[in-house]
């Protein structure tokens, strides 16, 4: 079992508190960013539907490639700690090697205050976008994205792909807000990556 198998309650009581941000916050703690980041999960969903429901956790992204860029954002404002199958460990300025398996990290004030952001760490560079289950699923960066006040977001046929695995209830629910708002490209779009990496995934027939 790894980090992202735990439920709320066991993560807060193992690992601390984590404060709610919403992605407004994540375009505060951005700007100026020099590198490539944008929105994921549940939220990218309630921003293309407008169908709210509550989120305990927002998906900041960046290229795992940029670390470095992170970094240099990051230092002085919030401390880097790797994640890596429920090992913590902290990411000191100037240090830019990843653990073996780490695709995240978390932020924090200090140690006395509450996490902040659970920053993904995705492949590809800032002209393609590389899914992470099948890297022969690419996209140019700028299609993969969109933007609304600020902040970029995966597209929903994307995400909805990355939740495809999971299928738990709150990502039924998002695949059911979003599937009537998606045109035929989109739609085709995410057949294929279902065909492809989830064959006989439930979706596939509604799609």
């Amino acid at each position: 079992m790894g980090i992202n198998d735990l439920s709320g309650a066991e993560l807060v009581r193992l690992y601390g508190p984590w404060a709610l941000r919403t992605p407004a916050d994540v375009a505060e703690l951005f700007a100026g960013y020099q590198g490539t980041w944008w929105v994921a999960g549940g939220w990218a969903l309630w921003a293309f539907t407008g169908v709210e429901r509550r989120h305990a956790d927002i998906d900041p992204c960046v290229l795992r490639s940029e670390l470095p860029v992170l970094s240099a954002h990051l230092v002085g404002r919030l401390d880097v700690w790797t994640a890596t199958d429920g090992a913590l460990q902290p990411l000191l300025p100037g240090e830019d090697v990843l653990p073996d398996g780490c695709d995240q990290v978390w932020t924090r004030r200090s140690a006395l205050d509450p996490w902040e952001y659970d920053i993904l760490l995705a492949p590809g560079t800032a002209d393609t976008w590389v899914y992470r289950r099948d890297p022969t699923m690419t996209m140019p960066m700028a299609d993969a994205l969109w933007e609304r006040d600020g902040v970029r977001y995966l597209q929903p046929e994307i995400q909805l792909l990355y939740k495809a695995a999971g299928m738990r209830s709150k990502d039924q629910a998002d695949f059911e807000a979003t599937l009537p708002l998606l045109d035929k490209e989109r739609r085709s779009w995410l057949l294929e990556g279902l065909v492809t990496t989830l064959p006989g995934h439930p979706w596939i027939d509604r799609l």
